[in-house]
């Protein structure tokens, strides 16, 4: 981009608003870093969508930066669908702006001929992603930043498959999105009214999600299981305990604070289940109340935490890549049990999620795919096979998973669901959920991983990341733990790892370590993966903490 100060004074002209021309002017006369900040480059429309600090400037989320990315995304669909009516559901989360965004995306979309239906209240993302396909739409958008901060939101772009754009529609978008470079080039329409959609749609996903669901009689004979839930101010509100309660669940505990829809997330420094400190409250809810499972969403209720009973009764929080190896052993089993698997079912796991499930599946001869980091790369293979083999779960270490051929994106109500049937299963054989880990690792060995993410803002920082990288592929780790590196995997050579070309390094020991290395694709961070097998594993995994963190 052009110097950022002349960028910055074009946005004083009379195609903006009042209210960023003050804005701007504020930051013209401020402090040059924050003015940097917002003018240096043009809010990049990656790969998935938009995520970014909201405000007013072309590095912002703002309803410019969205207007034009619409623009874009309108101009491609016209070109994709020449001879249909073209039709795109939108939905959005508790965030603040993101009611305002979807309209703004309406706008434009309904300016360009193109027909919208638009949730008549905030949802959580994996009902999107079945809306586009219950409702037959081309595509859809989601208004989200997911777990972000407060002051941070998105734009997540799906196709008519329901899941999110991958190649070659991804680039297809990007290289659309990147000719509207000003505002003028964008339609819009104050008069067009998008088609109001809730309840029905309501209804058709949560009766199509929960037929997922493999031991309805566990449930019955422990319907007074103890669940704490939060949805940490975000859409799963409504639909995690209604689901809950329609499966049969009679003590679902709420955090009350937490149920206030609020898009500055008062009661959180960051709304992500991942975290401890996020699921704080629901863990002191359920000890007060005595519930056997804690469990928290994000914003748009696509992750979930869980928290289960320990040995001494005390709550132990799961870390992404347990839950998902939990949930896969427990369907593998059912369905063995029920006589289910005659080879025409898999499973999927993207290359940072633990090998644990890898070994599940081997054990019930069931494939397993491995992907790239993200559950639009899980929904393009669910694409691929669909019709020709069934999806029975899936899941990555980032606190995701889904089951089922319903939705094409991670998806916590299922989740929710599952984690408290496997919990009823559980009881019928006298266990907890935590003693039915124990039981996987006894049967398996025990696997550990964990993640680390070094945070870089600004330009500088997006430079320092790309300066790491480099380095890393110009002078790779020679040891791993005190173990001889002997494989190095680097996936932007898609002739090498047949997968699509990835920033993205993993480097693996003798002794059975992987490390892996990637910059976000969402957030200005590099973040580490390291994953470690066998019985001292737990000293494994510190040690390659402590190695990168160095």
């Amino acid at each position: 981009m052009s110097n950022y100060l002349d960028v910055a004074k074009s946005w004083l002209k009379d195609s903006f608003d009042e209210q960023t021309r003050t804005e701007v002017k504020a930051m013209i006369d401020g402090d040059p870093k924050v003015l940097e900040d917002a003018f240096y480059r043009t809010l990049e429309f990656g790969t998935g969508g938009l995520r970014g600090i909201m405000g007013a400037g072309t590095n912002r989320m703002n309803r410019y930066t969205v207007g034009m990315a619409t623009q874009g995304l309108a101009n491609y669909l016209k070109q994709c669908f020449k001879d249909e009516e073209i039709s795109v559901v939108i939905s959005y989360d508790c965030r603040n702006n993101s009611r305002y965004f979807a309209e703004i995306t309406s706008k434009v979309l309904i300016a360009n001929g193109i027909k919208v239906y638009l949730f008549d209240g905030i949802r959580p993302t994996p009902e999107l992603s079945f809306a586009i396909r219950y409702l037959k739409c081309n595509s859809g958008v989601m208004v989200t930043a997911s777990h972000n901060p407060k002051e941070y939101n998105g734009y997540k772009v799906f196709w008519s498959d329901g899941g999110q754009i991958v190649e070659p529609h991804d680039v297809n978008i990007v290289n659309e999105v990147n000719k509207i470079t000003d505002p003028q080039q964008v339609l819009i329409s104050e008069n067009g009214k998008p088609q109001m959609i809730g309840s029905e749609v309501d209804e058709a996903y949560l009766g199509s999600v929960l037929t997922s669901l493999v031991s309805p009689a566990s449930i019955e004979r422990h319907s007074d299981l103890k669940i704490a839930y939060t949805p940490l101010h975000g859409t799963g509100v409504r639909l995690v305990p209604e689901a809950l309660g329609r499966i049969g669940f009679k003590n679902v505990f709420k955090v009350a604070e937490q149920e206030v829809n609020d898009g500055n997330f008062p009661t959180v420094v960051s709304p992500n289940p991942e975290e401890p400190t996020a699921m704080k409250m629901v863990m002191e809810l359920a000890d007060k109340v005595g519930a056997d499972i804690a469990l928290g969403t994000d914003p748009d209720a696509d992750r979930v935490g869980c928290a289960v009973r320990g040995n001494d009764g005390s709550l132990v929080l799961l870390n992404g890549n347990q839950t998902a190896a939990l949930i896969t052993n427990y369907m593998l089993t059912r369905w063995a049990e029920e006589g289910r698997l005659d080879g025409k079912q898999y499973v999927i796991k993207t290359i940072v999620t633990t090998e644990l499930m890898t070994a599940i599946c081997d054990k019930y001869n069931v494939r397993i795919y491995d992907v790239l980091t993200g559950f639009k790369n899980i929904a393009s293979v669910m694409h691929a096979n669909e019709g020709k083999t069934y999806f029975i779960c899936g899941g990555e270490e980032s606190n995701g998973f889904n089951a089922g051929e319903f939705v094409r994106d991670k998806d916590s109500i299922i989740t929710c669901s599952l984690l408290c049937e496997c919990a009823a299963w559980c009881a019928d054989r006298g266990q907890s959920l935590y003693d039915y880990l124990q039981e996987t690792y006894a049967e398996y060995g025990l696997y550990c991983e964990k993640g680390v993410s070094i945070m870089r803002k600004g330009k500088d920082g997006l430079a320092e990341i790309a300066g790491m990288m480099a380095e890393y592929r110009a002078n790779p780790p020679k040891e791993l733990a005190g173990s001889k590196v002997v494989k190095v995997i680097d996936y932007t050579f898609p002739e090498k790892t047949g997968l699509p070309y990835s920033n993205v390094l993993q480097f693996f020991s003798e002794d059975g370590c992987k490390v892996t290395v990637r910059p976000s694709g969402t957030e200005p961070k590099i973040k580490y993966y390291f994953a470690t097998h066998g019985d001292n594993a737990k000293a494994k995994v510190e040690e390659l903490f402590e190695q990168f963190r160095s």
